[in-house]
């Protein structure tokens, strides 16, 4: 549907990409695509390479024997899903 109303706008002369700058450390917007690029790998450069946390959350691991039951319903639970 979105697609449908974007292809309208653009047809009746309407559209505009909104655009959302990219800002430098310093907060000021930068204009130029390939200074946008290099601050979006700085970015994730710093967001990615952080080091392991000292103290790692105390989690126990989920159990792997769920009690799921995988037999084929019968006839009267389809019947009684779908109202008939």
């Amino acid at each position: 549907m979105k697609q449908l109303y974007d292809t309208t706008e653009k047809l009746a002369g309407k559209y505009s990409k909104p655009e959302r700058p990219v800002k430098d450390k310093e907060d000021k917007p930068i204009t130029e695509i390939q200074e946008q690029r290099k601050r979006w790998v700085e970015h994730f450069e710093e967001f990615l390479n952080k080091p392991a946390p000292l103290n790692p959350p105390d989690t126990e691991a989920a159990p792997t024997d769920l009690p799921i039951d995988v037999t084929l319903p019968t006839i009267e639970e389809i019947n009684m899903v779908i109202g008939t």
